[in-house]
């Protein structure tokens, strides 16, 4: 449970540290770092103006007048590394889904980011998850580019921290040949004209010229990635798929690359791990739904991660509103052979390495205080948020779940005979 001592409340003087106002001690029996500090027995992090300004033992020395606040585990603040938070409200009304545009004649080019709507509730859920940052992409509707993904921050306040055009979002594999005309030949033309428009850009447009397989706008928007100064996420799932985007990567060597799924993505770890490709996947992916999982695993990112491929865990069956069972589902990967402390990188350390999020991820002096204070192994099912920092802020943990739950709780039976209230 928490603790929290009031500003005024006299702690131990630290000439290293001046009073303020905004100053807090977060103190667990156990801190995560992230770092080569490993897990610290009873330790502390200090947080000054949005940026950690030490990480320790709790015998250190502590600024005056700081709140503290005390907790089982500290952890840096989580990281979906795929989401579609905040960009889709009701899944089946489309008037509230901004994530697909299937009556547009981009592709692309759009822009996940212009759509993003930091009152979704699913950010709040998101946020009392312990999830600080999430990558959002678009879904591809018209062709194989869905557009370009961003990374925001879960505070819910307008002025939303984004990294826009984060990376630029592509289907392959059975998605994609669907979407390019029915086969995976098919896919594999159009991305290969595309990636000629892009990087031909904009001489192929000068003078009313037309590209391949792109417009000009669709073309001016993938030039980055088809140049290397962009990630492009693939989404593939086969063995078979990820060999082709793994010959594409071997040819493009100037590209940066990271794959979304990768359900099969055990059977080629040694060819992954060699290229460095880092996999987003989803530890529940275990049951063959279509040809492209016939070999699909639940040990697929313990065996991923042992190969050394670099590994993000998401929740990709519901992606929208339930970004935050990406803890449960890295418990999952740990009950079928990770390491502990590989699945929590996959939440934060190597997330933020995919997407170039520098001092995030991380319990370290002089990082982004993106920081959560656990009731208990983050990785447990059973365990809660009870506080939430991002940007060294703390943020109130409250949903619109949270308050329906106090709302009916608080009714007495006389009120509402047939509601259940809590002995």
């Amino acid at each position: 449970m928490i603790r929290k001592l009031m500003a005024g409340v006299a702690i131990a003087a630290a000439a290293a540290f001046g009073a303020s106002a905004q100053t807090y001690v977060v103190e667990g029996k156990k801190v995560w770092t992230g770092t080569d500090a490993g897990t610290i027995e009873n330790g502390i992090v200090v947080i000054r103006n949005g940026t950690i300004m030490a990480v320790g033992p709790s015998t250190m020395a502590k600024p005056e007048g700081a709140e503290v606040i005390s907790a089982e585990w500290v952890t840096p603040g989580l990281i979906s590394a795929f989401s579609r938070t905040g960009i889709i409200e009701v899944d089946a009304e489309d008037s509230t889904n901004d994530a697909v545009a299937a009556m547009s004649g981009f592709s692309a080019s759009l822009d996940a980011s212009d759509g993003f709507n930091p009152d979704d509730t699913a950010v709040d859920v998101s946020r009392l998850g312990g999830v600080t940052r999430v990558a959002v992409a678009p879904q591809p509707s018209t062709n194989l580019f869905a557009g370009q993904g961003f990374i925001a921050d879960t505070s819910g306040a307008q002025d939303t921290d984004l990294k826009e055009e984060a990376f630029t979002f592509i289907t392959l594999g059975e998605g994609g040949a669907g979407l390019a005309g029915g086969s995976r030949p098919a896919a594999w033309a159009q991305l290969r004209a595309a990636f000629d428009d892009a990087r031909a850009y904009p001489t192929r447009y000068l003078a009313g010229g037309e590209g391949d397989a792109l417009s000009r706008r669709d073309a001016e928007a993938l030039a980055p990635a088809a140049r290397g100064r962009q990630l492009i996420l693939i989404d593939a799932r086969s063995a078979t798929d990820l060999n082709a985007v793994m010959d594409l990567a071997e040819s493009n060597r100037n590209l940066k690359f990271a794959i979304l799924g990768a359900d099969e993505g055990w059977r080629v770890a040694d060819r992954l791990a060699k290229l460095k490709i880092p996999v987003i996947v989803d530890g529940f992916a275990n049951l063959p739904a279509s040809f492209s999982q016939l070999a699909a695993t639940q040990e697929n990112a313990a065996r991923l991660d042992a190969a050394g491929v670099p590994v993000a865990i998401v929740n990709l069956d519901d992606s929208t509103h339930l970004a935050r069972l990406m803890t449960q589902i890295a418990g999952n990967a740990v009950a079928n052979g990770m390491d502990w402390d590989d699945a929590m990188k996959a939440l934060t350390v190597t997330p933020a390495s995919i997407y170039g999020l520098s001092g995030y991820g991380i319990l370290a002096p002089g990082a982004h205080a993106d920081v959560v204070a656990w009731d208990g192994d983050p990785l447990e099912v059973t365990t809660n948020a009870d506080a939430v920092f991002i940007d060294g802020e703390p943020q109130e943990m409250r949903s619109r779940q949270t308050e329906l739950r106090d709302r009916y709780l608080s009714l007495d039976k006389e009120d509402r005979p047939y509601a259940y209230v809590k002995p």
